[in-house]
């Protein structure tokens, strides 16, 4: 019933400078009003973070429009975060691209990166894996954590390139190396996989738990399957419940699906059913193929829901669309 998470590429990053004393607002304030392009960046991140000032993301939009208008990528990647998140202005993947690109073509390695993730994603562009291995590789090449994170799984999965785990573990120990949280559970799962290393499961589990101190919410999953299995570190239920149920709280659809079998298994916390089939149906609802397909078991054994072979069938059905076809049956 339990499941270790996909590679997870990395989500688009913010350009923020140095942090801002906030005695200094007024200055930065006065040299970006006077025109100076990079105090005109500085104040956008400022009220972007609420540095010295009060939050604020229509100013931010406005200072670094400013600043991305008159050519300084870094103001023009963060333009492009905005229109990609919504942030301060309406959600525009058009747009985003358009500036992710202007940064990208000045050699700017965050608007690399994030251009990469654009035809990685099929975000106002279509899909192209060879566009977004590029990108990638530009950002990563010079010393970008994201876009080594990104490379690295590119090669992972054969994607806009010839699959190539020695490549892989090249890009992603180099991210994890430079504190990506993203980067440390990549690599984690490389050592948890014997993928261009010999299997090390304590190795794994070292750099699993870098990138939890981190918060990452997949690195949490993968802790907690260790935790589940005994694999580099002594077997603990009820810390593989503390991991899954941090991680699914936040949304992993895996760690859902992982904690409902906890629940329906009675491992590391007495089983119901009820709390089972809660957060299995999260898993399923948010597409994943196991969470469908344990979903499904639920609904044909009547545990935590009524008995419904139709039901059931619906969600083996999601699960198998999805080329989901587990070796044997799941014991809920």
């Amino acid at each position: 019933m339990f499941q270790i998470l996909r590679w997870c590429m990395g989500l688009f990053a913010i350009c923020i400078t140095l942090p801002v004393q906030a005695q200094d607002f007024e200055a930065v304030k006065r040299a970006a009003e006077q025109g100076n392009v990079p105090a005109q960046h500085i104040l956008g991140a400022m009220y972007a973070e609420g540095q010295g000032v009060a939050r604020d993301n229509a100013q931010a939009l406005k200072w670094f429009r400013k600043a991305a208008e008159q050519g300084y990528a870094k103001s023009q990647n963060n333009l492009g975060m905005a229109y990609i998140t919504g942030r301060g202005v309406a959600q525009d993947n058009a747009q985003a691209l358009e500036w992710f690109r202007k940064a990208a073509e000045q050699g700017d390695a965050w608007g690399q990166s994030n251009l990469g993730w654009m035809y990685d994603r099929c975000l106002g562009v279509a899909c192209n894996d060879a566009e977004a291995v590029k990108w990638y590789r530009k950002s990563a090449e010079q010393g970008n954590a994201l876009g080594q994170n990104n490379l690295g799984t590119m090669y992972i999965a054969g994607r806009g390139v010839a699959q190539n785990y020695a490549e892989a573990l090249k890009w992603t120990r180099k991210s994890a190396e430079q504190g990506k949280a993203l980067g440390q559970n990549s690599l984690g799962m490389m050592y948890a996989n014997g993928l261009g290393v010999a299997r090390d499961d304590a190795e794994a589990v070292k750099w699993y738990m870098k990138a939890v101190k981190q918060g990452d919410i997949n690195a949490q999953n993968n802790l907690g399957r260790m935790y589940l299995e005994g694999r580099g570190v002594t077997q603990d239920y009820a810390e593989a419940l503390k991991l899954f149920r941090m991680s699914a709280e936040q949304g992993n659809a895996v760690a859902q699906s992982n904690l409902g079998g906890l629940y329906a298994n009675g491992q590391g916390v007495p089983q119901n059913y009820d709390e089972a089939v809660k957060w299995i149906r999260r898993s399923a609802e948010q597409g994943n193929a196991m969470g469908q397909y344990n979903l499904g078991i639920m609904y044909a054994h009547g545990r935590g829901v009524a008995k419904n072979d139709a039901e059931a069938e619906k969600w083996f059905r999601k699960a198998s669309e999805q080329g989901y076809t587990p070796g044997m049956p799941t014991r809920p």
